[in-house]
């Protein structure tokens, strides 16, 4: 009964997540790159990027003091979980939905900083405790690959388009029957969350601020529950983190993915998954464990061994992505299919290798 209930409450969590981010977080963060007039390619690997990825910053960050750091591996393994659903399943969906035709600099540029950052994961993990100079040196690389985005913008500057309006223009003209529930739920959870927000466009600081406060708080429920959820049904936390808390903090951006992909943008959806993965890598971990270090003046310990070979599955992934993404410089639905194909591969494999080794 216990996992029951713990599950109901990391749906709710999931869902409210979903709304504050994408409804108010992520709509002040838009209003924010209009009126500093960012580049959208510059917004979207950083702005955009923390956005979408706020939930899994704050569970890395909430994980490493619940339960005074026991459960660490929650953050990480949720990080490192949604990267690989970013890149098999949000790419692999968005090809289904219309292949997409890329850039073959953006590829390369976006490509290199992301094997880049899988590799200092993979270091930092060998030995499985994580120093000062490792936090650093992840935030430090994801500074470059932001000086990079904008050197690369003066340089080759592209299509300008506000992803926000493209999403919000196609859920707009969505067929109602196909939303009508949905809309309900999500316009009276909306109206009383807004009471606390404001107008996202308008009041965008108090957004911004009080969205931070409640992603926080949210995301402190969702590891809590997540770990009493692993334990009533007896399975690591760290298994529900690379599965079920991934996959549910990722859905709101594979949505979002498909209908810029519907829209021909299949590139933009391609980058949006790569950037925010190098956001959550670079960032999502880098930034929890630096303060983590800085406030308990000591190392942080993590479980290297199943997330270390999760990271060398990553370095396959982006390889597997890389090759598609240059036969033709377009990623086909077939190659979309295989893509979603290796994830389920992937899900089955992490699930049936934890209950034989239970059953050992």
């Amino acid at each position: 009964m216990s996992a029951i209930i713990s599950l109901l409450i990391m749906v709710v969590a999931i869902y409210l997540l979903s709304i504050i981010t994408d409804e108010f977080f992520i709509e002040s963060l838009d209003e924010m790159s209009r009126l500093w007039k960012l580049p959208s390619n510059v917004v979207g690997a950083s702005l955009m990027a923390m956005g979408s990825s706020a939930p899994e910053l704050a569970i890395a960050l909430f994980a490493l003091f619940l339960s005074g750091g026991e459960h660490s591996d929650v953050g990480i393994g949720t990080i490192v979980g949604s990267a690989v659903f970013n890149i098999l399943v949000i790419t692999g969906v968005s090809a289904i939905a219309r292949p997409a035709r890329v850039t073959w600099h953006v590829v390369v540029r976006d490509c290199v900083i992301y094997v880049a950052s899988i590799g200092l994961l993979l270091v930092a993990l060998a030995d499985g405790t994580i120093i000062w100079l490792e936090a650093v040196a992840f935030l430090g690389l994801y500074g470059v690959y932001i000086y990079i985005l904008f050197q690369w913008n003066a340089f080759m500057p592209g299509e300008e388009v506000d992803v926000v309006e493209v999403v919000e223009s196609e859920i707009h003209h969505a067929p109602a029957s196909h939303l009508v529930l949905h809309q309900k739920v999500s316009w009276v959870v909306q109206k009383g969350i807004g009471l606390l927000m404001g107008n996202p466009r308008r009041a965008f600081l108090r957004a911004f601020f009080v969205s931070i406060g409640l992603i926080a708080a949210i995301s402190w429920v969702l590891v809590d529950h997540a770990v009493k959820f692993a334990e009533a049904i007896g399975m690591p936390p760290i298994i529900v983190a690379l599965t079920v808390l991934a996959v549910g903090t990722s859905v709101p951006d594979m949505i979002s993915s498909v209908i810029v992909a519907r829209q021909g943008r299949g590139e933009m959806a391609i980058a949006n998954a790569v950037g925010s993965n190098i956001f959550n890598i670079l960032v999502g971990l880098g930034l929890p464990w630096l303060i983590a270090i800085l406030l308990r003046g000591t190392t942080v310990p993590v479980g290297a061994e199943n997330l270390w070979l999760s990271a060398v599955i990553l370095l396959v992934t982006v390889i597997v992505l890389f090759v598609f993404l240059s036969t033709g410089r377009l990623l086909s639905r077939r190659e979309g299919w295989v893509l979603v194909g290796v994830y389920t591969i992937f899900l089955l494999w992490t699930w049936l290798e934890e209950m034989l080794t239970n059953m050992g």
